[in-house]
């Protein structure tokens, strides 16, 4: 599904390079449920970004469903990203201004899906994740928990190819945590791929597969 050779990721500041990722190479396959873990500044969150095409890498080869990411035009990324990729920040980064119902649909505007279709999506979606109760809320009236839960819906409403999540459970007390992990656990059943950054021994046993980040490079 995606794979990335030989990627450097660095910050130049009065002539001096910070390295941030070095010479990584990489290969998600679809259906995986990988981990990425390591210690603050190892560059967890700059290699999330890059797979999701939200920061661009100094050198290297992306490849995203067979398609060579490092060669495209920006808006050729936004398209790609729009259609496959779904985003879980630690944050949540919910829209304040928009209830759960109108934060939920915003993918589907992006993507210009009907409004009878979009409709059905989001109350589908609703009901699945037990919400429909909270629709008209906006984000500043639920629970940490309750955001995030909103934060996944959205991500997984278009029902893109691989979710990415960085530290999803970061802000969530562990009862919280433990709901939002086993969310996820369900959604890899059902066939989504994902990628979580996380420092969490518990988050990372629900993945398949564990890497390990040290100074910007795949610890062996």
């Amino acid at each position: 599904m995606l794979q990335l050779k030989n990627i450097f990721k660095f910050y130049t500041n009065k002539a001096m390079k910070t390295y941030v990722l070095r010479d990584v190479d990489l290969d998600v396959n679809e259906g995986d449920f990988l981990t990425i873990m390591g210690p603050s500044g190892a560059g967890k969150s700059t290699l999330l970004h890059i797979m999701g095409m939200i920061d661009n890498p100094n050198s290297g080869e992306y490849f995203f469903l067979d398609q060579p990411v490092h060669k495209m035009s920006e808006k050729q990324k936004t398209e790609l990203h729009k259609f496959h990729i779904g985003f879980v920040f630690q944050s949540y980064h919910l829209i304040d201004e928009l209830t759960v119902y109108e934060n939920i649909e915003t993918p589907l505007l992006y993507q210009k899906i009907k409004g009878s279709e979009r409709k059905g999506m989001v109350a589908e979606i609703l009901d699945r994740f037990n919400m429909v109760a909270k629709k008209d809320l906006f984000p500043n009236q639920l629970s940490g928990g309750q955001q995030q839960q909103v934060a996944i819906a959205r991500a997984v409403i278009a029902q893109p190819k691989l979710i990415l999540a960085d530290e999803p459970t970061g802000n969530l007390n562990s009862e919280q945590g433990k709901e939002i992990m086993e969310m996820f656990k369900k959604l890899n059943e059902e066939g989504t791929t994902i990628v979580q950054v996380t420092h969490s021994e518990a988050n990372a046993a629900y993945g398949k597969k564990i890497i390990n980040l040290l100074d910007g490079r795949i610890a062996e």
